[in-house]
């Protein structure tokens, strides 16, 4: 995930014009069709004259502001304050919902695992060997100062994302080799021989920026400059560190086009940013923000009897979640000495008490995460590798240890005291066998210094989770300490890999792909900013994540995965902790949402299909 140096980047120019010369004679001797939408494995659901998507309200009406927090986060964003406006580098906290402001090639389909449709883009030619993409541009397709959206700015866009971008846009743009405007109307992006199956979404997923807008401005620099989009919003208002809104367009260029029909409907978005929980729940009862995802079983169990919620003016909903819950846990920074042997990782893994933790503390909310695949079908099964991933792992047998041929490994089930003491046998045995022992009431590692660990966290609300978890570790003999720090601090710390164990949360799609390198392979554990938190550095799971990626069918994708899950578990990189099933919502009484909301949307379509109820609003106003 290196930055390309200018050399680089002119040899990529070379082979852009090698990739286009090889797709006009493919085209030409071949017939590569033009499609009006791509998917990874080529299943599309929506023909090419479809009118809207199944899942959005036609009739939803224009208006009204929706205010939330921040719940989802990409890049350089934080949950809690943004200084940048810049939310596609590593430098900065970057704003919330920038991409609302910027088109794509295309957008994703909601109702399908990973399909795509034309936005910029009106339609794709794919060369027969699927090395180059050949997009044809919407001649009404415009930025929001009036001036047109061309290929070239395209062009412009994938080349300093890709060599100016944020570390994780350049890991997962590995594959991309070049792209090139042939005229206004034309791009023609060109990726490398074996290329991750889902670089093309990716790459087509990503924004579009004005190449004359940063022709006078450097791109990779943070800024509280409103940058030119073409998206269905432009920022608004703004205050650093508290507020920012996003102001629809009502001249909107794509409002029209079938993969924008029935969204993007309040003429505001609003995002307010709380540094503390409680705080945030405060300003939701006090009507400062008016929709909120509830992750705190605590608050969910016990505050949402406030008035507004009494007498109906704030509704309560859960919604199933059907989509890979993911993976949330403890990541153990292996890049220190004294977390490399698993033996110590996995007596860390048996000192949590989650069903302790669960019962006291969550009120019984939450299930145990024991897999970054979790609530899908692409995790292990509870027995041995089955035949096809026998054929994935056995290259590694003697290079891994034994028990990935075994039953994967699963976290233990406690008895639910808070300290059970065959588990801390366990665990101490572990140490002693690492060549941890106790010295004088204190576990002493092999170099003579005692064995501390920092969680490190950005949340006041994790600290009762984590006062359960350090007394049993104290009871190990290990110095265990929480260090509380501000937001922009832990995302300084994250990215330099300056911490003994920190929580972090993802999902994975329900196709996985590229994105896989940035979480887990050799080649982001030491670059900075990455995703790979635990610095795992295994050439098995390096293999594995190669194998899903050029998985060539959904049954190859689920058995890489299932198979590389076996070797992520016996890693011991985490202390996995918990998910939810469900998206526990509450919102002030004056939203529309459709009846059935779309299985695979970030969350649950919100803000992007929902839409002010006038009349409820109205009503809600009265009230008062």
């Amino acid at each position: 995930m290196a930055q390309l140096s200018r050399r680089h980047v002119l040899a990529l120019g070379v082979g852009g014009m090698l990739g286009t010369a090889a797709f006009r004679g493919a085209s030409a001797s071949e017939g590569a069709a033009e499609a009006h939408g791509i998917s990874a494995f080529g299943d599309l659901k929506y023909p090419a004259d479809f009118h809207h998507f199944d899942y959005v309200n036609l009739d939803a009406p224009k208006g009204g502001t929706f205010s939330l927090i921040p719940s989802v986060r990409a890049y350089n964003q934080s949950y809690q304050t943004f200084n940048s406006l810049n939310a596609y580098i590593l430098k900065g906290d970057g704003a919330q919902g920038m991409d609302m402001t910027f088109a794509a090639l295309m957008v994703r389909a909601n109702d399908e695992p990973d399909a795509m449709y034309g936005l910029a883009a009106k339609s794709v030619q794919v060369s027969p060997d699927k090395l180059v993409y050949r997009f044809t541009m919407r001649s009404e397709a415009k930025f929001h100062d009036g001036t047109k959206l061309t290929a070239h700015d395209a062009v412009f866009s994938l080349t300093a994302l890709k060599t100016k971008g944020h570390p994780l846009i350049i890991v997962q743009m590995r594959d991309m080799v070049s792209a090139e405007a042939l005229d206004d109307t034309t791009l023609v992006v060109t990726f490398a021989k074996g290329r991750a199956r889902d670089v093309p979404l990716y790459v087509a997923s990503l924004p579009i920026f004005s190449k004359a807008y940063y022709a006078s401005r450097p791109f990779d620099e943070s800024s509280l400059e409103i940058p030119l989009g073409s998206g269905p919003y432009k920022v608004g208002k703004f205050e650093v560190n508290r507020y920012v809104e996003f102001e629809r367009v009502k001249d909107w260029w794509a409002a029209d086009l079938p993969v924008c029909r029935g969204s993007y409907n309040f003429d505001v978005v609003r995002y307010e940013f709380y540094r503390d929980r409680d705080v945030a729940f405060e300003g939701f009862t006090g009507k400062n923000y008016l929709y909120r995802e509830e992750f705190t079983a605590r608050i969910w169990a016990t505050r949402y009897d406030f008035p507004a919620v009494k007498d109906g003016r704030v509704k309560l909903e859960v919604v199933p979640d059907d989509t890979p819950s993911g993976a949330q846990g403890w990541f153990i920074n292996t890049r220190r000495d004294k977390f490399r042997d698993p033996r110590v990782r996995e007596a860390l893994i048996d000192a949590f008490d989650f069903e302790w933790t669960n019962k006291s503390i969550m009120y019984g909310a939450y299930s145990r995460t024991v897999s970054p695949f979790q609530n899908s079908d692409l995790m292990a099964g509870e027995g041995p590798p089955s035949a096809e991933e026998l054929k994935l792992l056995e290259p590694f047998r003697g290079q891994v240890p034994d028990e990935v041929f075994g039953a994967p490994f699963t976290p233990p089930v406690s008895d639910g005291s808070g300290q059970d003491r065959s588990l801390l046998r366990k665990a101490q045995q572990l140490l002693n066998e690492a060549g941890v022992p106790i010295k004088d009431g204190k576990r002493t590692l092999p170099n003579g210094e005692v064995f501390r660990i920092e969680f490190l966290l950005d949340e006041a609300s994790f600290q009762p989770h984590h006062a359960p978890y350090v007394k049993n570790l104290a009871t190990l003999g290990i110095e265990a300490s929480v260090r509380l720090v501000d937001a922009v601090q832990f995302r300084a710390r994250q990215e330099d890999f300056d911490f003994d164990m920190t929580i972090q949360r993802f999902s994975m799609s329900a196709t996985p792909g590229d994105a896989m390198r940035a979480f887990f392979s050799s080649q982001v554990a030491a670059t900075k900013g990455s995703y790979n938190l635990a610095g795992i550095a295994s050439p098995a799971i390096d293999a594995m994540i190669e194998k899903i990626i050029a998985a060539d069918s959904r049954e190859e994708l689920t058995i890489a995965c299932r198979a590389f899950d076996r070797l992520f578990r016996v890693g011991r990189y985490w202390v996995p902790q918990w998910y939810n099933k469900t998206h526990r919502l509450a919102y002030w009484d004056q939203f529309g949402h459709p009846g059935k909301l779309p299985r695979f949307a970030n969350g649950v379509g919100a803000p992007e299909i929902w839409w002010s109820d006038a009349a409820k609003a109205s009503k809600l106003e009265q009230a008062k």
